[in-house]
Parts: structure tokens; C-alpha cells; sequence
């Protein structure tokens, strides 16, 4: 099963190159980011010709969130992240696609730092992680992907000296990141390339992608069920050199499961008798 998380930056404004990649990779889940539309807009019909059911929590001029699955249409489970008291922001979304969970998530930029827009991205991390511990309680197999505007370490930026004030890689993001990670979820593509400077970003300015001055910040985070059955990742680097593309590449994983079988849940240990 092959499993995607792409920021498109624009889903109708993007949509050739969408479409391109999804004939071309084959995914079997995507998760889109950015979709820049509101609910209305969603291009399902185009989406549906290239084989994929999809739901989405579309928003205007910013944001947005979707789930696309070949063949079937996710389950929906819920948008948006329990407690928050606004639900201003598109940005989460989380569906049932063959007995997998699949939360989908664009985490705030958070720029400038100091502010309330970095305040706001903590606060939403922090939303997040509440969340996803529950997830992790219920045992069930669970992917959480997108772009979560983080730089984990200094292997995820080109040249972490000129970041250090950033909101990607500000040290209370880095911590809230490592934070979710120490619940017992797996970075997927750095499990795979735990040495190697691999990016999903390149700025559209000073002619980032082909210095390669890019960054790490689209990550698949895997509960440890389906962690044990990762057995690839990537990142499909070359669809940032395409006409009209979006900043960031789509980035998968592979696991090893049939599609529409997921793994079985962990059996429950039986208590001592007292």
C-alpha cells in the first residue's frame, strides 16, 4: 500500500500537475494540503476520472485539507482537531480508508516569531498532540500526514544557521515535534534515510530547487502498528521541476499490507489474577 502527502499549493490552480502525478505514482492515499478553495470548489469530478473518491474541508483563498483514496471514498471521521474554539482554519481532516485512520493536517506557518501567529501554531500543536495520543490509545493503525511546517533537526535544512529564528525552526516547534514522536509515532521518511539530507520544500525564489536549498518539512508520522510493516519512502523530488508546479513534492511511504487488510490490532495482554 502506498501512501502520499502532498502540499499542492492551490488545488485547481495546480490541478494538471496533481493529476499528472497521480497517473504517473499511482498512490493508493493521498493527503493534499493548501488547497486554496472553498468547499464548492473542489475539483471532485476531475479527481474522480483519475480514479480516486475523495473528501475535503475546503476554505477560501487559504488552507484546506483533503483525503483522496483510489478506488473508494475515505470514511469520514471528523474535521477540524477537538478543542479548538474557533474552527476558523481548514486544517485538519481524518477519514477510515480500509481499515486504516488517515488524519490529514496543514500545521500553521506560525510567522513571524514572536507573535500570535506563533502562538497560534504551539497552540494548534499543541491540540495535535492531544489528539493524537488518543489515536495511539485506541491501537487501531494510523498514518498522520501532511505538511507540518517543521524542521525536525538541522539534517532537514540546508543551512540551519540562517533559520534559527524561524517559526519552522524555532526550538519550542522542534520540541513540540519531538514531543509527538516520543507518544511512540515513527517518522517514516527519516526511518528509512536516517542520515541523509532529503527535502520536500524548495522556495520558489533565488532558485532554490536547483541549488537544492531546500527543507524537510512534509512528514508521515506512523503509529507502531503499521510502523513494523514500513518498507519504503521517498520523496518524488522531480515533480518540483515541472512547469506550474507547487513548492513542495509530494512524499510517500510503502507498506507492506494489501490493500483494503490492515495490519491486526495488538492483542491486549490479560491482567493477573489478584
Amino acid at each position: 500500500m502506498k501512501i502520499a502527502t502532498y502540499n499542492v499549493n492551490g488545488v485547481n490552480g495546480r490541478l494538471p500537475v496533481l493529476l499528472r502525478w497521480l497517473g504517473a505514482a499511482s498512490p493508493d492515499i493521498v493527503c493534499l494540503q493548501e488547497l486554496k478553495a472553498p468547499q464548492e470548489r473542489f475539483p471532485r469530478q476531475e479527481i474522480e476520472k483519475a480514479g480516486y473518491g475523495a473528501i475535503w474541508h475546503g476554505q477560501k483563498a487559504w488552507n484546506g485539507v483533503a483525503i483522496l483514496a483510489k478506488g473508494v471514498v475515505p470514511v469520514e471521521r471528523r474535521r477540524g482537531l477537538p478543542g479548538d474554539p474557533d474552527h476558523l482554519h481548514s486544517r485538519y481532516i481524518e477519514a477510515e480508508v480500509g481499515g486504516l485512520i488517515v488524519g490529514g493536517l496543514y500545521l500553521p506557518n506560525g510567522n513571524p516569531w514572536p507573535g500570535p501567529k506563533f502562538d497560534y501554531k504551539l497552540a494548534w500543536f499543541a491540540r495535535l498532540q492531544r489528539h493524537a495520543k488518543t489515536l495511539l490509545k485506541s491501537g487501531e493503525p494510523v498514518v498522520l500526514a501532511g505538511d507540518y511546517n517543521v524542521m525536525p533537526t538541522d539534517l532537514d535544512v540546508y543551512k540551519p544557521e540562517r533559520w534559527v529564528n524561524d517559526a519552522l525552526f524555532r526550538p519550542e516547534v522542534r520540541k513540540a515535534y519531538a514531543k509527538l514522536l516520543a507518544q511512540g509515532w515513527t517518522d517514516a521518511l527519516r526511518m528509512i534515510h536516517p542520515d541523509e539530507r532529503i527535502y520536500t520544500f524548495w522556495d520558489y525564489f533565488r532558485n532554490a530547487y536547483a541549488r537544492d536549498a531546500g527543507l524537510r518539512i512534509d512528514h508521515l508520522l506512523l503509529s507502531p502498528t503499521l510502523a513494523k510493516h514500513l518498507k519504503a519512502a521517498n520523496v518524488d523530488r522531480e515533480v518540483r521541476s515541472w512547469e506550474k508546479t507547487s513548492d513542495h513534492a509530494p512524499t510517500w511511504i510503502v507498506l507492506a499490507i494489501p490493500k483494503g487488510r490492515p495490519p491486526a490490532k495488538p492483542k491486549s495482554r490479560a491482567r493477573p489474577a489478584r
